[in-house]
């Protein structure tokens, strides 16, 4: 960097460049003090390349025929993807009712038993496998109910270890007693301490890159939608047109569960606060 002893140098100019462009792809609001943050994650893009500053790289991605591939690494090294299992745990608990009920008002109404869930921003995994955990866990029998949980993420590298499904141990601390033996098994007898996550919990989720400034593919519309620590990184009128289009995708009544340190105050009036960043829709 400018002025320090830094293995490549990155002036304000090439910062400005990066920041601008992760803001216009995947609405992520970049400001100067994540500076020392961008470099620590795009140094080891110039390295692999062997690339000799961030000039350089910068004129890479500048380049339209040349950086192609290049960007799905970049986006990959810039997104954030802090996650865990059963991660705010009152959602799991709001959802496991949610469900319930949901599922005793369509046998009343001799509704089919369908759930459409969304984990919007699912990183490597733990958070989808959660939800679909939570979906097995709140049903004596999912035989007769027809369940689908879209997972995305904008990050590919973290998709390919999501489908994986396999996690240390340690990942299950927060899970309730009893989900990390119901519903992983030992991956093998060479990684000590390692879980695969079962193929009954599998088979409930769908993996797929999305990057959720782009079109939707999806036509259905959801029962349940995670959108978790994702919008802080963005800013106002991006949260509002994408507020507005998941509710565009929502069944009335449907939740939102968004993250702790998020809000739609002012943001979005189609939904009414349930109390601990969970929402559903009214309008």
């Amino acid at each position: 960097m400018e002025g320090g002893n830094k293995e490549f140098d990155f002036s304000d100019k090439d910062f400005e460049f990066i920041s601008d462009m992760v803001k216009s792809r995947v609405g992520i609001m970049l400001p100067y003090k994540k500076k020392q943050m961008v470099y620590g994650r795009l140094v080891r893009r110039l390295r692999a390349l062997g690339i000799p500053t961030f000039t350089e790289y910068c004129k890479l991605l500048r380049d339209e025929k040349k950086a192609d591939e290049e960007l799905t690494q970049f986006v990959n090294a810039i997104t954030t993807n802090l996650t865990g299992f059963f991660r705010e745990a009152h959602h799991f608990e709001h959802l496991k009712s949610y469900l319930q009920d949901l599922q005793q008002s369509k046998q009343k109404s001799k509704e089919a038993s369908c759930f459409r869930l969304w984990s919007s921003a699912c990183s490597s995994g733990q958070e989808p496998y959660s939800i679909a955990m939570t979906v097995l866990n709140s049903f004596p029998s999912i035989a007769n109910i027809d369940v689908k949980i879209l997972a995305t993420d904008i990050d590919t590298n973290m998709l390919d270890r999501a489908k994986e499904g396999i996690y240390h141990e340690d990942a299950f601390s927060k899970a309730p007693p009893g989900y990390m033996k119901e519903y992983t098994s030992s991956a093998s007898q060479e990684s000590e301490g390692m879980r695969q996550v079962k193929h009954s919990v599998k088979d409930l989720i769908r993996f797929n890159q999305l990057n959720l400034l782009n079109a939707w593919p999806m036509k259905g519309l959801f029962d349940v939608i995670f959108c978790r620590n994702v919008v802080i990184y963005f800013d106002k009128d991006t949260q509002r047109v994408l507020f507005d289009r998941m509710a565009e995708k929502m069944h009335m009544g449907a939740i939102l569960y968004i993250g702790h340190s998020e809000s739609l105050f002012n943001i979005c009036d189609r939904f009414e606060s349930l109390g601990q960043t969970i929402y559903r829709k009214i309008k």
